[in-house]
Parts: structure tokens; C-alpha cells; sequence
């Protein structure tokens, strides 16, 4: 079969490979993928090296639809040919205190997609039925690709996140997950919400004006906190999600934070962060981070996908597996806000 292969820590170690086609082992069912979506973490891998541990040659990629193709031993509930979508944690332990309590996304011997276990960008993927999601017929296999970032931001922004109707909402970075945190952030009922950027990212400030931020601010132009510090009783917003998460935007955030109020942070950064956090001492505020997300949350995402909650189509280009490279520098050069490969 067709995959998309990362060989090197080297930059530009990507390339269109003739890999085996996995087999589904016990427990396991074999998707034929019909759109997998691009990640920035997969952008990362393909310009290299990236700070994570990746076990090459892999298979990259890990925001998937398909339908299943084959079931393995021991599968039940779930059949060929049914449309499906899945999780990122292809392997957990099962037995730790995380996974005991249903919070295997911080299984410490976690294997997600795409760095440690073969990925999505290929024609097929075997994947563990415990983490397996129908996707209902209102759901196209493009939209249901984009289910992983819906989760990544819904468990940001409501279950790490206490957001109440009429807060001021703040959030950092117009890529794939700020977007979807805009989304999910205006279901929770704030009185305002604003989308900080920069001047290269136009587009997607416009697409998030599109989706709903009542506020757009070029931060190269403006200084956000002047603005959020009119909003409201001018004490600074509830909530910032740092959709970003490098060092500008984690002092960004300090500021801009009312007193007790939260920082949710989504974004990576391996550089070191040499600056005090005493303001978040001094304003008593909650600063945390997010990380992935649990099967509960992905069934919400869904049945608000289908009920058109959430605007998936407006993110969206479509790319032939073929034309990978086209899709990652359209992404790469902000030209496009997501970018979805069909195997």
C-alpha cells in the first residue's frame, strides 16, 4: 500500500512509500482510510528534527476516517464496511491508575499514531476497537478526519476549562486548534470572545471572524491587552487559550488574565521559558495545561458535527495523497488553515 513515511530526523525526511499492509491483530480492526487530516506536528516531522520521540521509519499521520475493511480476533460491536473515525492513543497499558480511571491519554506508556505506532497517511491503519467512534451519515469522511483537533479543543475548553455564559474569552492562535477552541468556546455561551493572531495569518483571522470572534487583533499591530482590559469590568478576560504556547504568548497571557481567573494552555514549545510567573501568583490564577483527549469527549464532538454545531468545511482543502507535499507547504506558509489527504 501507499504511506506516507518519515525515514530521518533529518529536514525533508518525508516521502510516498510502498509499505506492507498492516495486518489487524486481536482486538484490532483493519480501516481502509478515506481522508486523513494534516497536523501541525506532522508539518514539524516533515521540515525535522522535532523535540518528541519518533520510532523510525513511521508511518505518519493520526486524524483519520475510513470504514472498516477487515475485524481482527476477538472484535465485537463493530463490523466491515461500517464508517468509523478513532483516537490517537493506539496503545496504552490498561493498567495504570490513568487508564484505571478512564484518563489513558497520561498512560506514561502511551503510543500515539504517527510517532510510535504506524499513523493514517496511508491506505490503510489498524486500530484497537477501544477506540473506535461510529461516524453518523450527516458526517462527511473529510469532516470526520477533523474530529481529532474538535477533541483536543473541547477537552481544552470544557473539561480542563471552567468557562460560564457571559465570560470574556480570549484565544491565542488562529491554526486548527484555535479555530475549533473559537468553536467550542461560543457553545458555552460568552459574552465575548476574541482571537489574537498576526498579520501573516489574515486569512484565518477572517475565516475566525467568520466562525464567530466578536474581536480580531493583529497583535503586530496592537496590543491585545489594551483591548481585552476594555472588555467587560476591564479586569482582564476569564479565560485564555493559548492555542500558541511559546514564550510571547504565555506573557500575553499573564496579562491579559483577570484575578482568578484562567490559562489554558494547548501549545508547544521546547524552548526554555526564562521569565517569571509571578503574576500568576500575584492574580491567584489557574494555569494549566491540555493534553489530548477521552472517549466521552469524542462522542460529544461528534453529535455536535452532526448536528452542524461546528463548522468544519469552512477549514478544509482537500489533497490526493500524491500531492503531500503541496498540501504541507499550503499549510506551512499559512495559506490554507487544514489540509486533508485522501489515501
Amino acid at each position: 500500500m501507499r504511506a506516507l513515511v518519515n525515514y530521518s530526523d533529518a529536514p525533508n525526511s518525508v516521502e510516498l512509500l510502498e509499505v506492507d499492509r498492516p495486518t489487524p491483530e486481536a482486538g484490532q480492526v483493519l480501516i481502509r482510510v478515506r481522508a486523513t487530516g494534516v497536523c501541525g506536528s506532522d508539518i514539524h516531522t516533515w521540515k525535522g528534527p522535532v523535540s518528541w520521540t519518533i520510532n523510525r521509519p513511521m508511518v505518519i499521520g493520526h486524524e483519520y476516517a475510513g470504514t472498516i475493511e477487515e475485524v481482527g480476533p476477538g472484535v465485537v460491536d463493530w463490523k466491515v464496511g461500517q464508517r468509523v473515525t478513532g483516537e490517537t492513543a493506539a496503545e496504552v497499558c490498561g493498567t495504570c491508575s490513568y487508564c484505571r480511571t478512564g484518563n489513558y491519554n497520561l498512560c506514561p506508556q502511551r503510543k500515539g499514531f504517527g510517532a510510535l505506532y504506524n499513523g493514517s497517511m496511508a491506505e490503510y491503519i489498524s486500530v484497537r476497537q477501544e477506540i473506535l467512534h461510529s461516524v453518523p451519515e450527516e458526517i462527511s469522511f473529510e469532516e470526520a478526519a477533523l474530529t481529532e483537533p474538535a477533541a483536543v479543543a473541547f477537552n481544552a475548553v470544557f473539561v480542563k476549562s471552567k468557562i460560564i455564559p457571559g465570560d470574556t474569552v480570549v484565544v491565542i492562535g488562529p491554526g486548527t486548534i484555535g479555530l475549533m477552541a473559537l468553536q467550542m468556546v461560543r457553545q458555552g455561551g460568552p459574552a465575548t470572545v476574541v482571537m489574537i493572531g498576526l498579520t501573516k495569518d489574515q486569512a484565518r483571522l477572517e475565516l475566525a471572524e467568520s466562525m464567530g470572534a466578536d474581536r480580531i487583533v493583529y497583535a503586530d499591530k496592537e496590543d491585545p491587552f489594551v483591548l481585552v482590559m476594555q472588555l467587560g469590568d476591564r479586569l482582564g478576560a476569564d479565560l485564555v487559550i493559548d492555542a500558541v504556547g511559546v514564550r510571547s504568548t504565555i506573557l500575553q497571557s499573564q496579562a491579559m488574565v483577570r484575578p482568578n481567573g484562567q490559562i489554558t494552555k494547548i501549545g508547544w514549545d521546547a524552548n526554555p521559558f526564562s521569565e517569571t510567573l509571578d503574576p500568576l501568583v500575584a492574580k491567584a490564577v489557574t494555569f494549566q495545561g491540555s493534553f489530548s483527549h477521552t472517549w466521552p469527549t469524542w462522542e460529544r464532538v461528534l453529535r455536535l458535527m452532526a448536528l452542524k454545531r461546528i463548522d468544519t468545511k469552512s477549514m478544509f482543502s482537500t489533497f490526493d495523497l500524491e500531492q503531500w507535499e503541496t498540501a504541507f507547504t499550503l499549510m506551512d506558509d499559512l495559506s490554507i488553515a487544514k489540509a486533508v489527504l485522501i489515501p
